[in-house]
């Protein structure tokens, strides 16, 4: 099955194909995320928007949210990553796709469940192999983070460090406990 058929059928998947991938031209479902990655996501969204906030219209770039990349072709894989950062092209611009071919700088999986943490060395030499700069594994569970610079070898931060997001969010930096931290509301 190739990207573009896949997007026919999401619709027609359980769940409206919310949980499925496209690996080697094949489905592949996912278990839903967790608590503890709805977590990670609204904590790190947060801090993101408001780093953004902060440098308003002196950095390009913006996030997109469970956004599939179309990691391999022939056969396709797409992959939908919890968050993705793009520096180049019009602003907004993959806002609205379900998927897109173009690399973004930054992607962040979120390994919080067993279907998400399997293949995850994989799944970073790919997006690595499709132009993806930077690509933050977010543990949940161990509570740590491993940051994989293409070309580089990766760097593990503890609950204690912090993660800063040179080269591609310039200034951005927070304490990586904050990401596992309960809401407030909570």
């Amino acid at each position: 099955m190739t990207a573009e058929e896949f997007a026919k059928r999401l619709a027609e998947l359980p769940d409206g194909g919310r949980w499925v991938e496209l690996v080697g031209g094949r489905l592949h479902t996912l278990d839903p995320p967790d608590t503890a990655h709805g977590t990670t996501v609204l904590n790190l969204s947060k801090a993101l928007a408001s780093h953004l906030q902060a440098i308003a219209g002196s950095v390009a770039g913006y996030a997109c949210f469970d956004l599939g990349l179309v990691v391999a072709r022939d056969p396709d894989t797409v992959h939908f990553p919890a968050m993705c950062f793009f520096t180049d092209g019009r602003r907004f611009l993959h806002t609205d796709d379900l998927f897109t071919d173009v690399a973004p700088a930054l992607v962040v999986e979120i390994a919080a469940t067993n279907s998400r943490r399997h293949g995850l060395a994989g799944r970073v030499e790919l997006y690595h192999n499709s132009g993806v700069e930077v690509v933050w594994v977010i543990d949940p569970v161990d509570e740590l983070i491993h940051v994989l610079r293409r070309g580089c070898g990766p760097q593990t931060l503890s609950s204690e460090q912090s993660l800063h997001g040179e080269p591609v969010l310039c200034g951005f930096r927070i304490n990586v406990g904050e990401l596992f931290a309960e809401p407030a509301w909570w």
